[in-house]
């Protein structure tokens, strides 16, 4: 699980951020999904999530979304963090558990186009 070391943040404040993952598959039932934060200073925005496939084979993921309640980010450093994230179905409440998860610096860059 690994978040790319640069995002980008287009004019209308959307952030998109990417980088690779890979898992086996699960002996449990339930979904997988990569969900994603990005933040300066004491403010953290949640950045969509993915669906992720289990099968051994690193996968590339990219999660986009404006941050809520107007806040907007802007090009410049950054903390992201990935998180892969098994929901288990078993009990029949999906239960959260993390399988993997990388936080770290990154740059925000202006979007192109």
């Amino acid at each position: 699980m690994s978040a790319a070391p640069t995002g980008t943040v287009s004019t209308d404040g959307t952030v998109t951020l990417s980088g690779t993952y890979r898992c086996s598959p699960l002996s449990d039932p339930g979904p997988v999904f990569v969900s994603s934060t990005v933040g300066a200073g004491e403010r953290r925005h949640g950045i969509g999530g993915t669906a992720a496939t289990c099968d051994g084979v690193e996968r590339t993921w990219v999660n986009q979304d404006k941050p809520v309640h107007g806040a907007l980010m802007a090009p410049g450093p950054a903390e992201v963090e990935a998180t892969l994230v098994h929901l288990d179905t078993r009990s029949g409440l999906p239960i959260p558990s993390i399988i993997a998860t990388d936080r770290h610096e990154i740059e925000l860059r202006p979007a192109k186009g």
